[in-house]
């Protein structure tokens, strides 16, 4: 299980731990706040491809989906 900080998620690096066409490496573009600041949400966006994703921060926690850093 990742130890996550969610106010320090901005830009960072992540990789998938099971790749789906070709996308292993993500980065962390935005930050979806509610209104007392805490981050509810985040936009994972491939490398390769630029796609974008909005998902629950929490999912980052998981290391058998994702790892921290690139790999």
């Amino acid at each position: 299980m990742n130890r996550i900080n969610p106010q320090k998620l901005l830009l960072s690096k992540w990789t998938a731990a099971q790749p789906q066409d070709r996308e292993k490496h993500f980065l962390v573009t935005e930050l979806f706040r509610d209104e007392e600041g805490r981050v509810l949400e985040i936009e994972l966006q491939a490398v390769l491809t630029k796609r974008a994703e909005r998902l629950d921060w929490q999912i980052l926690k998981y290391d058998d989906h994702w790892l921290l850093g690139w790999k």
